[in-house]
């Protein structure tokens, strides 16, 4: 039986399994806009499905065969395991269905040019900044982001130029059903230890995604980042390198940070400084991000003034060190950082905002992840001057009954770090309230519901 593609289903119905998801949501309003009836299921009610509802797509909580029953084809997420009762169900019933990143490739086969963002942390954010320079310089480019970007009006934009510009998810290595002609490797660390053996398994399978390249495409990497050098190295393509190493082909000069940690530099590209860059959003791992969405617009034709309107005109995407409310003086954001690296770097960023005491509330996430990652959590959150941990978000797994989020606050707590255990969010809020002053600030971080405990915050507040 031949694979299926989507170009063969006009008309018919797509579920999509696991349609909450970043991506997911995002591909399911690409697939309406595109004129396919789409309907899809979730484990539990979010924005994206409450969202999705709005859009006319159908959307139902808990998965139950029955939600199949009719579908001409089904896409389901890598994290929908094969005993679900949806999964199980198509297979019952010879139903076709594929992957997300399946779909994904698929959607961007046809784009003469196709770019594909990869790292273990900043894609969102990178992918968002090169959208935005992209239409801001009329280069009219399909977008898919796992995130919200308000400039482009969701996680998804159709346009009418011959770029997609699309995350490229290494988890299960998703990435390698993509054919990019232009990839983008942010940073190549540990994370994913449930499926990926080690570090080097990682690496080669970066290296993979880059050999997907064709002769004629091009590799944009970190130059700072050995793993990332050692793949270009080995590429027989074009490639440049960004960093702040001023080896690197797009590098910084001239660099200022002001008193929140928002970088303004010179932009400097191949030995020669082209325009002068100021940043809206805080952060020495933002410039890096910049620098890689710049070199990546600069490829697809932008010119030096766009890459510079662009960026400037970048005030972030929803969920990366989002400002939420302010309750009692005290200052609430979220991140939706979730590794140790992407944690410390939203506190680095927090503690930039000057607050009387910062507040670091971590919801954990996933047991696998806890476990393969555990001595670099009980580290990450050192900037915060007080830390609350959650129970563990189990995503697509379930209890292995030998990992505890009373595990991490015991080891943190040996360090000398104050750590308090809140299960739930009305144990956070409490905590929080019983213990903030005005001046505080809170972030909160990870990518399960913890962004949830914001909202709950601010609607506990009496409305003027």
């Amino acid at each position: 039986m031949l694979s299926p593609h989507i170009r063969d289903y006009t008309g018919k119905r797509v579920h999509m399994i696991g349609i909450g998801g970043s991506s997911m949501s995002g591909l399911a309003e690409m697939l309406q806009q595109k004129g396919y009836a789409v309907t899809g299921s979730d484990g539990t009610e979010s924005y994206a499905t409450k969202k999705l509802r709005a859009l006319g797509i159908p959307v139902e909580i808990g998965h139950r065969p029955e939600n199949v029953r009719g579908a001409g084809l089904v896409v389901y997420t890598a994290a929908i395991a094969p005993d679900n009762p949806e999964r199980l169900e198509i297979a019952r019933l010879n139903i076709p269905s594929m992957e997300r990143a399946t779909l994904l490739g698929q959607l961007m086969e046809g784009y003469p040019r196709a770019v594909g963002v990869c790292g273990t942390h900043g894609k969102t954010t990178t992918t968002s900044m090169l959208s935005q320079i992209a239409v801001n310089a009329g280069l009219d480019p399909s977008v898919h982001i796992g995130g919200q970007l308000d400039a482009i009006g969701g996680s998804t934009r159709i346009g009418g130029g011959d770029a997609f510009v699309a995350e490229a998810c290494e988890f299960n290595a998703s990435f390698l059903h993509l054919r990019p002609t232009i990839a983008v490797v942010l940073n190549i660390e540990e994370d994913h230890l449930d499926f990926y053996r080690d570090i080097d398994d990682i690496t080669q399978t970066f290296g993979k995604f880059l050999s997907l390249l064709p002769s004629d495409g091009l590799c944009i990497g970190n130059g700072d980042d050995p793993r990332v050098a050692s793949l270009m190295e080995a590429l027989s393509c074009a490639h440049e390198t960004f960093g702040m190493d001023g080896r690197c082909d797009w590098h910084p000069d001239n660099l200022l940070e002001d008193d929140t940690g928002r970088a303004g530099f010179d932009l400097v590209y191949k030995g020669e400084a082209r325009t002068r860059v100021q940043l809206s959003v805080p952060g020495r791992f933002n410039v890096l991000n910049a620098l890689a969405a710049m070199a990546a617009a600069h490829a697809l034709g932008a010119s030096f003034e766009d890459l510079k309107r662009g960026m400037e005109a970048f005030t972030g995407a929803h969920r990366r060190f989002e400002h939420t409310s302010t309750v009692q003086g005290v200052r609430l954001y979220h991140d939706y950082g979730h590794n140790p690296t992407e944690m410390r770097n939203a506190l680095s960023i927090a503690k930039m905002q000057h607050p009387t005491r910062l507040w670091a509330v971590m919801q954990p996430h996933t047991y696998s992840r806890v476990k393969h990652l555990f001595g670099s959590y009980i580290d990450c959150c050192r900037d915060a001057d007080e830390i609350l941990i959650t129970d563990i978000f189990a995503a697509r797994e379930k209890d292995p009954g030998d990992i505890h989020a009373t595990m991490l606050v015991e080891a943190i707590e040996k360090t000398g770090q104050r750590v308090h255990y809140t299960p739930t969010f009305d144990d956070a809020e409490a905590y929080l309230r019983a213990h903030w002053q005005p001046g505080d600030l809170v972030l909160t971080m990870g990518c399960g519901n913890i962004n949830l405990l914001n909202d709950q915050i601010a609607q506990h507040e009496p409305q003027n």
